[in-house]
This record gives C-alpha cells, sequence and structure tokens, in this order.
C-alpha cells in the first residue's frame, strides 16, 4: 500500500542562501517518520520538498523508485496537514471533506463512502452537518486531516499540525494521530519543533540543523546514544547537563570530582561531560560516582517528580529530577551522585565520545 521514500544529495538554496545541504535520507514504508529541529533547521523546507510545493536545486527525490523531482504535487500520491485547518467556512464538515473528490469528478457513491469511513475513522460523523465555526480546534484538525484521508494517499505529510491547539488538546491529538496511524499503516512523516511530540509518536526520529542530519534513529537510540552534543541537548526533557571536563592519564575530572568507570580513557584534554537530570541522584552513599556538592537554586514541585535547578561550585548549572515529592528547599546543598553507565563524553567538536549502554 505504501511506497519508500529516498532522498539523495538533496539541495535546496533561496538565491545564494542554502537551507538544505546535500542531504540524504531513507523513509521506509509505513514508517511514521518525525523532522524535527530548531525554528530555521530547514524542516518544513524539506517536508514541502517531497509534497512538491517546493523545487529542488540538487539532488533527487524518489517515491516507490521514481524520480518525483518534476512531478506535480497532485500526482505524487501524497496528502498534506498544515498547521492552519484551512476548512472553508462556508461549507458543511461534510462538504469540506466532499470538495476535493468532487474537483476530481468522483462518482457521488464513492465520495460519500469515503466521507462516511473518514468520519467513522476519525469519530466526527456526529459533526458532519456542522460548519467550522462550531468546532472546537481540536474538532477542525480532525476535520483538516479528514480531508487529506478522503483522498487515500500512500503518504500523509503533517506540518506542525497541533501548533494552534492548547496543552491538553495537543497530547489528545498526537495519541490520535498514533491511533490513526496503526489503523491505516501508510508512510507518514510529520514536520515538529517539539521533541515529546517526536519522541512519543515517532518510529524515527530525524534531528536537523543548518539544513543537515545530524542523528536519525529510533527514539530511544536518539536518547541512549546521540551522536553529538547537539542531538544530547535536544532530544529529552530537561535538557541533558553539561559539564566542563578535563581527560589525563588519570581519568576524567568533572566538577572537581575524579570520575571512575565512565569510558575507556580519550586522548588528554578538554573534554564536555553530559549526563541527564533524571541520572542524578541525591545522596552520598550508595554505589556509583559522586559529582561532588551543589547549591539549590530553584525547586520545581510537579507532584509525580521533584525538578531541582542547582549550581556547581565552579558555577555551572546542574539540574536534578528527583522521584516524587522531596522536601528540599532554595539554598540546600545537596550531594549528588550518577550510575557512569548513564554518562556520556564528547569532544571539543561536539562528537560523542562515550554512548551510554
Amino acid at each position: 500500500m505504501t511506497t519508500p521514500i529516498r532522498l539523495r544529495n538533496v539541495t535546496k538554496r533561496f538565491g545564494a542562501v542554502e537551507v538544505i545541504r546535500d542531504l540524504d535520507l531513507d523513509i521506509e514504508p509505513g514508517q511514521f517518520t518525525v523532522f524535527v529541529g530548531p525554528s530555521g533547521c530547514g524542516k518544513s523546507t524539506l517536508l514541502r520538498m517531497i509534497a512538491g510545493l517546493e523545487t529542488i536545486s540538487d539532488g533527487d527525490l524518489l517515491i516507490g523508485g521514481q524520480r518525483m523531482n518534476d512531478t506535480p504535487a497532485s500526482k505524487r500520491g501524497i496528502a498534506m496537514v498544515f498547521q492552519s485547518y484551512a476548512l472553508y467556512p462556508h461549507m458543511s464538515v461534510r462538504k469540506n471533506l466532499a470538495f476535493g473528490l468532487e474537483t476530481m469528478r468522483m462518482s457521488r457513491a464513492e465520495i460519500d463512502r469515503r466521507v462516511n469511513a473518514a468520519a467513522e475513522t476519525l469519530q466526527i460523523t456526529q459533526l458532519l452537518e456542522r460548519r467550522p465555526k462550531a468546532l472546537s480546534g481540536g474538532q477542525r484538525q480532525r476535520v483538516a486531516i479528514g480531508r487529506s484521508i478522503v483522498r487515500d494517499p500512500d503518504i500523509f505529510l503533517f506540518d506542525e499540525p497541533l501548533s494552534n491547539l492548547d496543552a491538553e488538546l495537543r497530547v489528545q491529538m498526537r495519541v490520535e494521530i498514533s491511533k490513526l496511524h496503526e489503523r491505516l499503516g501508510n508512510t507518514m512523516i510529520y514536520v515538529t519543533h517539539d521533541q515529546v511530540e517526536a519522541m512519543t509518536m515517532a518510529d524515527r526520529i530525524v534531528v536537523l540543523k543548518g539544513g543537515q542530519v545530524m542523528q536519525a534513529g529510533t527514539p530511544l537510540e536518539l536518547y541512549n546514544s546521540p551522536a553529538n552534543r547537539f542531538v544530547a541537548g535536544f532530544i529529552g526533557s530537561p535538557k541533558m547537563n553539561f559539564l566542563d571536563a578535563t581527560a589525563s592519564e588519570a581519568g576524567i575530572d568533572v566538577a572537581g570530582q575524579r570520575l571512575d568507570g565512565i569510558a575507556a580513557r580519550p586522548a588528554p584534554g578538554r573534554l564536555t561531560f553530559g549526563i541527564r537530570p533524571e541520572h542524578v541522584e541525591i545522596g552520598s552513599g550508595g554505589g556509583g560516582a559522586s559529582l561532588g556538592e551543589a547549591r539549590v537554586d530553584l525547586v520545581e514541585h510537579l507532584g509525580g517528580t521533584t525538578v531541582l535547578y542547582a549550581v556547581t561550585p565552579s558555577g555551572e548549572s546542574l539540574n536534578v529530577v528527583a522521584p516524587g515529592q522531596q522536601g528540599i528547599r532554595t539554598g540546600d546543598v545537596l550531594p549528588l551522585r550518577l550510575d557512569p553507565a548513564n554518562a556520556h563524553v564528547f569532544a571539543e567538536d561536539g562528537s560523542a565520545l562515550r554512548r551510554s549502554a
């Protein structure tokens, strides 16, 4: 039902500015792939090139083995859902869903079959006679997705579709889109700047920076084994702690502490040590390696967890996610430790020297 997508040495220029640079990427049939990265990294431009809404300056786009660079968007077997719902306000939901099929001169029986099937899939059958102004934001987004489903495409493209929704609706809709993928089995490519959406929805995440792929892999591959400091800092919330470190023949020194068991000895010199906030433990007893002491500057009580924003004696920031409800206050000085198996070490160029097991 679905087809593979291959990008080979793809470059996109706007004048003299390269926004995508010599990019290679494979997206397998039926895969839910998420493009994620900071604003301006090229993720939406890449999506629009796959859709046929932007031309490709150099390189090749292959869909199902066929070169698609010059194929019109309407002939690519792709449907796209945008950030704005773009519904026709004077039309009912039923008419919004059917309009594209009517312009294709499809039979009325087939249009009705597709509209009713899409409405049932998205649980909006009871809304078919309403107009968009009578719908909530989440309902409007379902209609926008339904307008793509009725076309029966091989590939769905989503360009930050949940950005206009409030926090609760975002959570609900990302669950519904994930379930939709499970039911339909189509290839889906989803663009977001929200790494939580990427982690919870994707089969495979592609992290972009400056028009280049920093790393592509499953959510847990990127979380456990980031290829570089950028990916390590982008994936995970709160973000990974980065501390200055020094390697010598004797070992690695971090925050004034000699940490053993971190990695095979790197070459002597400056390094960056990384540890996720949820992997820092409070206390001086037990196993693991000591990180010394840190002063708490701010405490966030979230009920199930407590987030501590602390500062080491050398003035470096160190965040801690502690389980449960902690009786810790601003100004407390806490001993901290970690399991060396969860540590990461990065070279001066940002590349990972060690990835956690």
